[in-house]
């Protein structure tokens, strides 16, 4: 592997995050806080970084595919180390492992966190988190590419190596005309977004807050009580619609924008997602009306709860804590299945439980008709087999690492719900869970090793595993400087 590459690219990631947190800055002395000296501390130290690291750019600046992987892995836990400095730094969060949880669940969009007074951070700091998601919704990684100017070879490898989903190398043919496409797409869903809360009373910095965090699907809210803090039947609806846009396909916005209208209106995936959505409001409103007493608002409390929920977005607006257990399990479920894939959502995706459920019809047929010839297919077409393979790997690899983690957290002795919910939150990156990390509850009493793993399962399920695991491999780094 090019290692001089590595950090010269490295670097130059850094810089940008730099430059990002000046936004923050500006964000605090506007506000009259000193907590602004602390951002402009940690972008002087990456614009050191940033210097040291180009002294010297490399004759080969290529990006391949194990490259690709690697910048995708190391990027995002520098960007987290660096990114976590101006909580600890100004003391908002003072302890750092503490800091760097909270960081990298902003920026694999989880919404997880260890606070347990949010409004007591500065405002700057607030902006800090919501921006956080912003960025990773779309990728580190895409977001840099959009501002750095790549070869569309290397742009290609990366955004692979980042997008979520099975389907992801659809969305790279010109790789980085595409994200710049991509880019303004998200940025027009975001202000659309800030616009409708505006309408409904919101003000500007809340609005902002919270469009970032629908748009990335992390659920940082600067309120502690999160959306429920507006009681507003209408700030839910608008999120609510937003959440549920954002957990589509963006290969879908993308055909839109072509006039490829055929492709979007007959996605598979997409019909699946807003069918599972549709069935899982239904089975919760009947569930929790004798709680509510009214149709009106159990379908909004279970309409915001399940969009929060599968788009792994995690604001919340009701305490699902105390629904019925039927109604958790669905929740469960949904948060198991994710959103689509190339989305800014988390968890499984839909592409791939889509993958699976037909891959398991086509054995039974085979099963039944040794002799015919069945192949699985999505939107009409044939799924090869290393797409296949990809989804069976991915799917045991996720299983081991469930179980693992589980194993690992269980040493705190929490109940068992608490175990497998905090790990199937961070692993599918959606934010609260149930029992002691449910919605009005938190991370912060955790294990110091609870929350390494906490991390650790939040970068493999954001990175979908395979650019984490890749930089333990011995021969990625073979070739020396």
């Amino acid at each position: 592997m090019n290692n001089r590459m590595i950090v010269y690219m490295i670097g130059r990631m850094l810089g940008v995050e730099g430059l990002l947190l000046l936004v923050p800055a500006f964000v605090s002395f506007l506000y009259g806080e000193q907590s602004g000296i602390a951002f402009l501390l940690t972008a002087a130290i990456l614009l050191i970084i940033f210097l040291l690291a180009g002294r010297k750019k490399p004759k080969d600046t290529s990006i391949y595919g194990k490259e690709g992987l690697a910048l995708v892995g190391i990027a995002w836990i520098l960007w987290s180390l660096f990114g976590a400095l101006p909580f600890f730094i100004s003391g908002s969060i003072p302890d750092y492992l503490d800091a760097f949880f909270e960081t990298v669940s902003g920026f694999t969009t989880t919404g997880s966190t260890i606070l347990t007074d949010i409004e007591a951070l500065p405002q700057g700091m607030l902006f800090w988190r919501a921006l956080t998601h912003w960025i990773g919704g779309m990728g580190v990684l895409v977001f840099v590419m959009v501002l750095l100017n790549l070869d569309d070879d290397g742009s290609m490898y990366l955004m692979r190596a980042e997008v979520p989903g099975p389907e992801a190398d659809k969305l790279v043919p010109k790789a980085r005309s595409t994200a710049r496409i991509l880019y303004l797409m998200y940025l027009i869903l975001t202000m659309a977004e800030v616009i409708f809360l505006l309408f409904g009373g919101m003000n500007l910095y809340d609005a902002l807050i919270h469009s970032f965090s629908t748009a990335g699907t992390g659920g940082f809210s600067n309120r502690n009580a999160s959306v429920s803090y507006y009681d507003s039947a209408y700030i839910d609806g608008v999120i609510t619609v937003f959440m549920i846009l954002f957990g589509i396909n963006f290969n879908i916005y993308f055909a839109i924008y072509i006039k490829n209208w055929k492709s979007a209106l007959k996605n598979e995936e997409a019909r699946t997602y807003l069918g599972v959505i549709a069935a899982a409001i239904l089975m919760i409103t009947v569930n929790i009306y004798h709680i509510y007493g009214n149709v009106a608002s159990a379908f909004r409390y279970s309409s915001f709860q399940v969009a929060a929920v599968i788009t792994t977005t995690g604001f919340y607006t009701a305490d699902f804590n105390l629904w019925p257990e039927f109604s958790k399990t669905i929740l469960l479920v949904t948060m198991i299945i994710g959103a689509c894939a190339g989305s800014t959502g988390g968890g499984m995706k839909v592409s791939r439980i889509l993958i699976l459920c037909k891959s398991v019809k086509q054995e039974i047929k085979r099963i039944l008709h040794p002799k015919a010839v069945t192949v699985v297919t999505v939107n009409g077409q044939k799924v090869g087999r290393e797409t296949l393979h990809g989804v069976y790997v991915y799917s045991i690899c996720y299983a081991l690492i469930l179980v693992s983690s589980v194993l690992i957290v269980s040493i705190d002795n929490y109940d068992f719900a608490t175990s497998v919910s905090a790990v199937l939150t961070t692993l599918n990156n959606v934010g609260p869970g149930i029992s002691q990390v449910g919605p009005v509850e938190n991370f912060f009493e955790f294990s110091w090793l609870s929350k390494l793993v906490f991390c650790a399962d939040m970068l493999l399920g954001r990175l979908e595993i395979f650019p984490c695991l890749v930089l333990l491999a011995p021969e990625l780094w073979k070739r020396k400087f």
